[in-house]
Parts: structure tokens; sequence; C-alpha cells
């Protein structure tokens, strides 16, 4: 039977008790027959498909390495940093389809797989990747063009005659 709650003691007892605070769910890896996990990460249209496994730190895009992919070395920084917050550079090989977008897009999208990736293979990571705000979709995307209108928001010109 139910305990009644009288007075605010009673309630911040309720909530503090040890069968609420003991409720840790203990998350277990998602692993395939090869050893690898797998997620998807979007960012703008660009979504990249992103398998990870232990090796020595070779990243794969589209058959390409990651030099030939990304020539700026602002794309690579982007890709590696779910690797240096938990610090894991070297430690995983990364294999990933990525279509559509431009090559940030396709950037930030490896990043989500890859975070996403990582937290299925050591669930232990997730807090981490959270708290860098890794494992969350960047919602940001293009407005569309509205009719009337010469792009999303600009007007066309005003004639007065």
């Amino acid at each position: 039977m139910a305990k009644k709650i009288e007075s605010l003691q009673d309630i911040k007892a309720a909530t503090t008790s040890t069968e609420a605070t003991e409720a840790k769910v203990v998350r277990k890896a998602n692993k395939d027959k090869f050893g690898r996990s797998y997620a998807t990460g979007k960012r703008k249209d660009a979504v990249a498909r992103v398998w990870v496994k232990p090796g020595k730190g070779n990243i794969t895009i589209n058959d390409k390495s990651i030099d030939q992919y990304f020539a700026r070395p602002v794309l690579k920084m982007i890709i590696n940093q779910p690797f240096e917050i938990t610090n894991r550079m070297n430690e995983f090989d990364v294999v990933c389809t990525v279509k559509g977008g431009g090559l940030s897009g396709q950037a930030g999208a490896i990043k989500h797989g890859i975070a996403k990736a990582l937290n299925e293979y050591e669930p232990e990571l997730r807090t981490v990747l959270k708290q860098a705000g890794f494992l969350t979709r960047d919602a940001r995307v293009v407005e569309r063009k509205k009719y009337g209108k010469a792009k999303a928001r600009r007007s066309y010109q005003f004639s007065k005659r």
C-alpha cells in the first residue's frame, strides 16, 4: 500500500529514498561479429555511416584516407575531437561512408557518427561525450526559399514606378 504524503518533508523523504537513487542503468557494449560498432552521424544535409573497431588510428572515408579526402586541417581536427576528449587517440580504426552536403557538413556528420559509435563500443564514455555535446545532432539546416522572395528571406527590390 502507498504511503500517504502529508507535508513537504514526506515528499523530500520519498524522493531521496535509497530505492530511487540505486536505479543506475548499466549499458552493454554493442559490437558485431567482427568487433565493430556502427553509428549514423548527421549534420546539415550530410549523412555519415561510421564503423569503429580497435586499431592503429587509421581513418578511411569513402575508400580514401583522411588526408586525401579532407585537405583542410580544421576538418581533420573536427573529426578527431571525439578521440581527443576521450583520450583514445590512435586506438581505433574508423571506416565511414558519407553522402550529401559539403565538406564542412560531412566533417560534422563524421564527428557525430564517431562519437555515437564510441558510445556504442564503450558505454562508459557516454558522460564525457555527452558533456562535450558530441552525441547531440546539430539541428541547424539551411532555411528553405519562400515564394515571392528572392531567397529565404531576401525580398526583391521595391520599385515605386
